[in-house]
C-alpha cells in the first residue's frame, strides 16, 4: 500500500429520516432522491483523489448501499447499538472494522452531503494535515465538522460529530486545517446551504436531481469552481 494511503468512510442514515431541515420545501421522496444524489457526487469525488485507496459508505438503508456499490464504494451495515449515538458509532465501527480487514492505515471520514466537493480540494487538504494527528475540516458554518482525518495509521477515528462538533474535535487534540476548500467546507442542511452549493457548481448527480424536481435556479448549468 502507498505510504500515504486513505481509507475513507462515509455514514448515511435511512432516506426516510434525510434532511428533516428540508422538508418546508421538498417532499420526502424528494429530499430521499437528493440525499442519494449528493452522496453520488461525493463519493465520485473522494474516489478520484490519487491517495484514497477505498470509500466506505456505512448505511443502514438498502437503496444507500445500492448506490454505494454501483459507485464502486464497498458497504458496511450500521452497527448494531448505533441509534445510541448513531454517526459515531457508526463512523469509529467500520474504521475499526477496515483496520483489521487492511491493517494500520490513515482515516477519513467525510460528509455524505458535500455536492460542491472537488478532487483537487480533497487531495490538497490530505497532502496539508500533518501527519501523526488528527485533523479537521470545519464546515462552512464555523461550528461543524465536515471531514475529520488520523493522519497516523494507528490511532483511533474518535469521531465526535453533531452540534457544535469543531470545538468537540479540536478539544480533544485535532488540528483546525485552514485551507481554502469551499465544496470540502459545503454540507448541505438547509435550502440556502443548497442554493450555495448550486452557485459554487454542484455535482452532476445534484444538479439533474434538482433540475428534475424543480428547484428554483440555474442548476441546469455546470458552474466550475478553483481550488
Amino acid at each position: 500500500m502507498r505510504p500515504h494511503a486513505v481509507h475513507t468512510v462515509i455514514a448515511v442514515k435511512s432516506l426516510d429520516q434525510a434532511k428533516s431541515r428540508l422538508a418546508d420545501r421538498l417532499r420526502p421522496e424528494h429530499r430521499a432522491r437528493l440525499v442519494l444524489a449528493m452522496l453520488a457526487d461525493t463519493v465520485t469525488a473522494t474516489a478520484a483523489v490519487p491517495d484514497v485507496v477505498s470509500v466506505t459508505v456505512v448505511t443502514p438503508d438498502p437503496a444507500v448501499a445500492d448506490l454505494a456499490r454501483t459507485l464502486g464504494a464497498d458497504v458496511h451495515p450500521e452497527p448494531l447499538g448505533a441509534d445510541s449515538d448513531g454517526l459515531n458509532t457508526a463512523l469509529a465501527t467500520t474504521a475499526a472494522a477496515l483496520r483489521g480487514a487492511h491493517g494500520p492505515s490513515d482515516l477519513l471520514a467525510l460528509q455524505a452531503d458535500l455536492p460542491a466537493l472537488r478532487p483537487e480540494e480533497l487531495s490538497d487538504m490530505l497532502a496539508t494535515a500533518p501527519r501523526g494527528v488528527r485533523s479537521i475540516v470545519v464546515d462552512h458554518a464555523g461550528s461543524g465538522t465536515a471531514a475529520l482525518l488520523v493522519r497516523d495509521p494507528v490511532a483511533a477515528l474518535d469521531p465526535r460529530f453533531g452540534p457544535g462538533s469543531a470545538l468537540r474535535h479540536v478539544a480533544a487534540g485535532a488540528v483546525d486545517l485552514t485551507g481554502d476548500w469551499p465544496g470540502l467546507r459545503l454540507d448541505v442542511d438547509t435550502a440556502d446551504d443548497l442554493d450555495r452549493a448550486v452557485a459554487l457548481g454542484a455535482g452532476n448527480a445534484t444538479r439533474a436531481v434538482l433540475h428534475d424536481i424543480g428547484w428554483p435556479g440555474r442548476v441546469h448549468e455546470h458552474v466550475p469552481h478553483v481550488c
